[in-house]
C-alpha cells in the first residue's frame, strides 16, 4: 500500500510507522512541515501521489485545555479531517479516520455501539463528533475507528504518567468510578492496517463507523493498579494506590463516566486482532521499561 499518515509524530501514528514500513510505502508530514490548520497544505499533500488509503491519526488531544482553547481543537479535530475528507473524495481515495470515546456522555451503562446516539461532553468530545460528522458528508469511502484510553511508549499518556509518579511519591489517589478499556497503540495500530488493507480494495471495503480497543474494562484505578503489579520488581518502589471519586479530583472538562465500546462488529467485518488489555499493558511495559533500564 502507499499511504499518506496524518499524525505520524504522534502515539498511534509512530505505532502504524513502526508496523507499516517497511512491508508498505508510508508518507507522514511532520507537523514542522504541514500545519493542519492550512487548509491548501492539506490539499497538496493528498493531490500528491495516488494513494492508496489515508490514514488521520492527527488530533488535538488535550482534554482540559480544550475547555479554553476551543478553536485550535476544533481546527484540527473538525475542520483539518473535513479538508482531509474532501480532498480525498475529489481523488478517489479511501480514508481511515480515527476518533474518540469522547463522543458519548458515558450515561448508557452498557457498551457502546457504533451507532448509539451521540452526546459529548466537553469541547475536545465536540470537535471530535463534529469532524466525524465531516468526513461521513465529504467522503463515502470512509471508517471512523473510535478507540479509548490510549498509551504508548510514545508522548504523554496515563501509563507513563504512573511510572513518573511512582520514582517519588508512596501514594497515588486514582478515580475509581470512571469505566473504560486501555488501548495500547500498538495493538490500534495493527487494526488500522489491517482496516487501511480492506479500504484500498474498495470492492471489498465495509465502510463505515467502527469500535476498537483492548478486550475488557477497568477504571483508572484499576489502570494503576495493573501498572504497578505488571511492573512489579522492575520498579524502584510500588506506590499506594487509594481509589477517589470524580468529584474528589475536579477537573476543567467531564469525562464520560462509562465509556466501554462494543468492538464485536469491527471484528466480525475485518478480522482484527483484539488483545486483552492486561496482555497489551504488559507487551507495552515491556518496551518501556526495557528503553528506560537501556
Amino acid at each position: 500500500m502507499n499511504i499518506l499518515l496524518f499524525g505520524g509524530e504522534g502515539q498511534l501514528g509512530q505505532e502504524i510507522l513502526l508496523q507499516a514500513v517497511p512491508a508498505h510505502r508510508v508518507v507522514a508530514p511532520t507537523q514542522a512541515a504541514l500545519d493542519l490548520a492550512v487548509a491548501e497544505a492539506i490539499t497538496e499533500a493528498v493531490s500528491n501521489e495516488p494513494w492508496s488509503v489515508i490514514i488521520n491519526a492527527a488530533a488535538y488531544t488535550a482534554v482540559d485545555r480544550a475547555e479554553q482553547d476551543r478553536d485550535t481543537a476544533f481546527a484540527i479535530n473538525a475542520t483539518a479531517p473535513q479538508t482531509i475528507a474532501e480532498a480525498a473524495a475529489r481523488r478517489g481515495i479511501p480514508l481511515l479516520h480515527v476518533s474518540t470515546d469522547y463522543v458519548f456522555d458515558g450515561l448508557k451503562g452498557a457498551p457502546y455501539q457504533p451507532d448509539d446516539p451521540v452526546s459529548p461532553l466537553g469541547v475536545y468530545g465536540a470537535s471530535k463528533e463534529a469532524g466525524e460528522r465531516a468526513v461521513r458528508r465529504a467522503n463515502p469511502r470512509h471508517v471512523i475507528l473510535r478507540t479509548a484510553w490510549l498509551y504508548s511508549p510514545f508522548g504523554a499518556n496515563f501509563v507513563k504518567t504512573m511510572l513518573r509518579l511512582a520514582t517519588d511519591r508512596d501514594i497515588l489517589k486514582v478515580v475509581d468510578d470512571q469505566r473504560g478499556c486501555p488501548t495500547a497503540a500498538a495493538d490500534l495500530a495493527a487494526a488500522c492496517l489491517v482496516i487501511a488493507g480492506r479500504l484500498a480494495a474498495p470492492a471489498d471495503a465495509p465502510y463505515g463507523t467502527y469500535h476498537f480497543t483492548n478486550a475488557g474494562e477497568t477504571t483508572w484505578c484499576g489502570f494503576a493498579r495493573a501498572i504497578f503489579e505488571t511492573a512489579g520488581p522492575r520498579l524502584p518502589k510500588i506506590p499506594q494506590v487509594f481509589p477517589i471519586t470524580t468529584a474528589e479530583y475536579p477537573t476543567p472538562a467531564r469525562r464520560p463516566v462509562d465509556s466501554r465500546l462494543d468492538c464485536a462488529e469491527t471484528i466480525a467485518r475485518f478480522g482484527v486482532v483484539q488483545p486483552e488489555w492486561r496482555t497489551a499493558l504488559a507487551a507495552t511495559l515491556d518496551r518501556l521499561l526495557q528503553r528506560t533500564e537501556s
